[in-house]
């Protein structure tokens, strides 16, 4: 035990002191793009590399080693998934093959390895500590599937074969720059798209929301302090869980928009619904038009039951949260203003008023009188000619 306590001591020191090379894998979503922007503007003398699937094929244990031959990184994080409606080949090959080849790697060469999981490897319940896990079996989605399958074998290898790991478990996560609709993002899209009329829950359903700016600096800390935090799985998310309607009629009022109306749609309802629009995208597909059902739908029943993560353990550990005051509550005036602006410059966002992105000067002559705009920038291009 003195000898394994030393050989962690020894690779907090390589983190502390001589860490050259970092590598995090899905750096361009939402986790992993904060992941690399962190610590490339606040972490010195470390160096990120984040590969994309050009570069690093996490599907082919041979490949994975060959790319990581030609640096010697002193910690690995992966954040790569497959999105939740993938087909059972990617999500096996991404979610668990590409986490067990990371795995290996880490193995190989005695570095820290960064698993951020997620809650859909738990059952739904209240007040969830990080040993309720669900009971594997073929009927779970592929995405929970996959993602629970990982972590059991993580804890396996860190068991038999003295892996250094630790797996942060994420709730649903809020936070800007994810360029995908997803998640939290896609219920703040319907909203703002005016798709929902009344409420896809029931009255009482509640949830935990984990920060995607906050998990950063944990991944951090966790990295410089192996020793409490080697072979562990911490669920991160916000201490306080969330009331899924209320949290659907605040944005409502941050956008003052009138739909969704306070009415709750039974399940039945719900689920019926979902069957007539998997019905229609198999239809469409049939004649050659495009088109997928939302991922989200596949938990829907999640949003009619409570799923709360217990963060006793992560509250018990020597990491302290620089902003504790800070939940989904208080982030949603800069996450609704970030979001629709930018889907605005998309044109995704069809009925909201555009008024409220407020254009001024030339935005507004853009936008409402555009020949007006260039007479007026010929006539200063020219005058600035003539000086």
């Amino acid at each position: 035990m003195s000898g394994e306590r030393l050989q962690l001591e020894d690779i907090e020191n390589r983190m502390r002191q001589d860490c050259k090379f970092g590598i995090i894998i899905g750096g361009t979503g939402l986790i992993g793009g904060a992941l690399v922007y962190y610590f490339n503007n606040k972490v010195k003398n470390v160096e990120i590399l984040a590969p994309n699937s050009k570069r690093l094929n996490l599907r082919s244990l041979d490949d994975t080693r060959l790319y990581f031959k030609q640096y010697r990184p002193c910690f690995i994080i992966n954040t790569a998934i497959a999105a939740i409606n993938s087909d059972a080949q990617l999500a096996y090959e991404i979610n668990y093959l590409g986490a067990m080849n990371l795995a290996e790697i880490a193995i190989e060469y005695n570095i820290p390895y960064i698993h951020i999981s997620s809650a859909a490897t738990m059952p739904m319940g209240e007040n969830l500590s990080e040993a309720d896990r669900l009971q594997l079996s073929a009927e779970l989605p592929n995405y929970s599937k996959s993602k629970l399958m990982a972590e059991m074998s993580l804890e396996h290898l860190a068991k038999t074969r003295g892996l250094d790991y630790t797996a942060v478990r994420l709730a649903i996560v809020y936070g800007k720059h994810d360029h995908k609709i997803q998640g939290f993002h896609r219920l703040l899209f319907s909203v703002a798209d005016q798709a929902m009329p009344i409420l896809l829950t029931r009255k009482g359903a509640m949830h935990s929301y984990s920060n995607a700016q906050k998990i950063s600096p944990f991944v951090r800390y966790v990295l410089e302090n192996r020793q409490e935090f080697t072979g562990q799985t911490y669920n991160f998310a916000d201490p306080s869980p969330v009331d899924l309607g209320q949290l659907i009629l605040t944005i409502r009022a941050y956008m003052n928009l009138k739909t969704p109306r306070a009415l709750y749609l039974p399940y039945t309802l719900a689920k019926m619904g979902k069957h007539v629009i998997s019905w229609l995208v198999s239809k469409l597909n049939r004649i050659g038009i495009e088109a997928r059902m939302p991922g989200e739908l596949l938990f829907l029943e999640s949003f009619y039951e409570s799923q709360t993560l217990a963060v006793d353990k992560l509250l018990g550990s020597s990491y302290e949260d620089a902003d504790p005051q800070v939940t989904v509550f208080s982030a949603l005036p800069q996450l609704i203003e970030y979001y629709l602006t930018r889907w605005e410059h998309f044109n995704l966002i069809t009925s909201f008023n555009k008024e409220f992105f407020g254009t001024k000067g030339e935005l507004d002559d853009f936008a409402r009188n555009p020949e007006k705009l260039l007479d007026e920038m010929h006539q200063e291009k020219d005058s600035s000619l003539n000086k």
